[in-house]
């Protein structure tokens, strides 16, 4: 694990071991950066260097690296073409009366383009109106490769996290990756009831048309007339009898 100076080394073993309920910083680093969607890139301008911010919009592939649609005119993509390396900021803490209290994180990494069908999809399930200029010429996606996260908590917790510790093992990932399709037709089949109780019961989200758009290690997404809500698991889940028995869990827990 990188440990910058003047921040204390976390030793415990982070997100597959205990339940998610004692959540841990790398385990909350996770779950932010899968339910957020919105961040702020930082690239190298081409022409000389000096750091650039752009306003993004990112889903996350089964590991939890961030995938991106752009356009091959914006500078952050020429940028990109000229040096890979590349900031991610995540926040949920804008909206607080002091956002330094609120949690934010920061990943590092490369960021290059992708063609696989997989990150396409992953992308437009998390960002359907994407769709509408997705196949427009001097569109692509990409994907970034995570080396490194540091997340503050608020004040007095700050961490650096090697990628390891904050994304989903590659294992795991591959089998919620290959039930994903079956996942998200069952429950929109035959537990429709359950999914609007997720949504409205649980997550306190207003009444409407709410289906499943997204299922992975740690939840699944849901969508309704353009409203996107993030569903946790209690834990992670690691293949299809795990997946369905959370899913049973909170859909009782939805009952009462």
């Amino acid at each position: 694990m990188f440990v910058r100076k003047g921040v204390p080394r976390v030793t415990e073993k982070f997100g597959w071991g205990p339940p998610m309920s004692e959540r841990r910083n790398a385990d909350i680093s996770r779950l932010l950066l899968r339910r957020r969607g919105v961040g702020m890139l930082s690239t190298a301008m081409a022409d000389g260097g000096a750091p650039y911010g752009s306003l993004v919009t990112y889903a996350c592939d089964h590991q939890g690296q961030p995938v991106f649609l752009f356009s091959g005119l914006s500078d952050h993509t020429q940028n990109i073409a000229a040096d890979a390396r590349v900031s991610l900021l995540v926040e949920n803490a804008a909206r607080n009366r002091n956002p330094q209290t609120g949690p934010r994180l920061t990943l590092m990494g490369t960021v290059r383009r992708d063609k696989k069908p997989e990150t396409r999809a992953r992308f437009l399930a998390r960002h359907p109106d994407a769709a509408l200029y997705a196949d427009f010429g001097d569109f692509g996606f990409y994907r970034m490769t995570v080396e490194r996260a540091h997340y503050v908590g608020g004040f007095a917790r700050a961490v650096w996290f090697d990628a390891r510790h904050v994304l989903t093992p590659k294992k795991t990932a591959a089998a919620m990756a290959e039930i994903e399709d079956g996942v998200i037709a069952h429950m929109n089949a035959d537990h429709a009831d359950a999914v609007q109780a997720y949504a409205e019961s649980l997550l306190g989200r207003r009444p409407g048309k709410w289906r499943v758009s997204g299922s992975d290690a740690d939840g699944l997404d849901l969508m309704a007339d353009g409203r996107y809500a993030r569903l946790e698991y209690d834990k992670p889940v690691t293949d299809s009898k795990t997946c369905r028995s959370a899913l049973a869990a909170l859909a009782a827990r939805a009952k009462k």
